[in-house]
């Protein structure tokens, strides 16, 4: 096996050292940029999943409707699931939490008198 470091190599004249200087501190600086790039990313992760509240949803809610009363339209706004109810010709709106399923408001419409 022969030497890497054998003295039969001709030495380097200056500017052929100053190019393999300047490579070797660029190979360092993005070495350096590669590292922090995936200690930013594993941090961002592990911050997100130490962080998350769960997403545990409560079993077997049951909300009450007025007799009569039939869902018109359903969707999901934000962290809220929006109900629009039809009862006896008014619409009401009903708005609960989407991790507790407990009712968050309620908005009615009537029409003038």
């Amino acid at each position: 096996m022969s030497d890497p470091h054998s003295d039969d190599e001709p030495p380097l004249d200056p500017a052929q050292a100053k190019i393999v200087a300047k490579v070797r501190w660029l190979m360092a600086i993005s070495g350096f940029a590669t590292l922090l790039g995936i200690a930013v990313v594993v941090s961002v992760i592990g911050y997100r999943v130490f962080r998350s509240e769960g997403s545990a949803v409560a079993a077997d809610v049951t909300a009450q409707l007025p007799k009569g009363a039939r869902i018109v339209a359903t969707a999901v706004a934000g962290d809220r699931i929006v109900l629009t109810v039809e009862n006896g010709g008014t619409l009401e709106i009903r708005t609960f939490d989407l991790k507790s399923l407990k009712p968050a408001g309620r908005l009615r419409f009537a029409n003038e008198p």
